[in-house]
């Protein structure tokens, strides 16, 4: 990947998210729990309400509201579920240009699933970016998740650590083989925004006001709306570090 010309600020990716309206096996609706392994993530609460369950080795089983005005964020580890109370739409800001969702995710799918790379490609993938069989598969890629979340879950509020810090191992198995992949989209985003305003810093200082001639305004708008992450149906902007679709492995 090249570098980003007009990245959004620090090099950050973003979507819109309208939760998930499914009822799951605990009779919640919402999304897929999943961590990430390099990158924090932000939801940005614009409309209804609704919570995010999260799952650390620091703080157990947690539950934070979520209503418009509130900002949560989370750390690599983080298992995340969204859930919805009513009309939840949030945006997302993902660090490293949008690496949480090309590839930086691994689902909370049963210990069997995770330890086999074949089979966990299959269960995360989606064949489709439309249609019932996209919101099948969709559904039933939740659901896997939410089976082994709820174990995950069950274990952390009974003070039982293990089975987290397992996945966090299984988590790792799976993804190794694909950071050198993603390198690139870090030194082309968050790594080369630093290094520009470091470059700023030391004109301005030097009274050289050249970088600010190069001023320019981008604008744009989704590529495509209703689209299936994570968490609900999304808004993408299929644009060089801004969204990456999770359509599978």
């Amino acid at each position: 990947m090249s570098e980003m010309s007009a990245p959004l600020p620090g090099g950050v990716g973003m979507s819109h998210i309208s939760a998930y309206e499914w009822e799951a096996a605990d009779g919640v609706c919402g999304g897929s729990p999943h961590l990430h392994l390099a990158c924090t993530e932000a939801y940005v609460v614009t409309a209804g309400r609704g919570a995010v369950q999260t799952l650390t080795v620091q703080d157990g089983f947690t539950e934070t509201p979520l209503e418009p005005g509130a900002v949560v964020w989370f750390t690599p580890g983080t298992v995340h579920r969204m859930v919805q109370g009513g009309g939840l739409k949030v945006t997302v800001l993902m660090q490293n240009s949008g690496l949480p969702e090309a590839g930086d995710a691994v689902f909370t799918f049963p210990p069997e699933v995770l330890a086999d790379p074949e089979r966990y490609a299959a269960a995360a993938a989606l064949p489709a970016k439309e249609g019932p069989e996209a919101d099948a598969a969709a559904r039933r890629r939740r659901d896997l998740a939410i089976e082994g979340y709820l174990t995950l879950r069950a274990a952390a509020e009974s003070g039982d650590e293990g089975p987290l810090r397992a996945f966090h191992e299984a988590a790792v198995r799976i993804a190794a083989p694909k950071v050198k992949e993603w390198e690139p989209r870090w030194r082309d985003g968050a790594l080369a925004a630093a290094r520009r305003t470091g470059e700023q810093l030391t004109a301005l200082a030097a009274g050289d006001p050249s970088h600010l001639a190069e001023a320019r305004v981008t604008a744009t708008g989704p590529s495509r709306r209703g689209g299936y992450g994570m968490c609900g149906r999304r808004d993408e902007y299929e644009l060089p570090g801004v969204t990456l679709p999770y359509y599978g492995e």
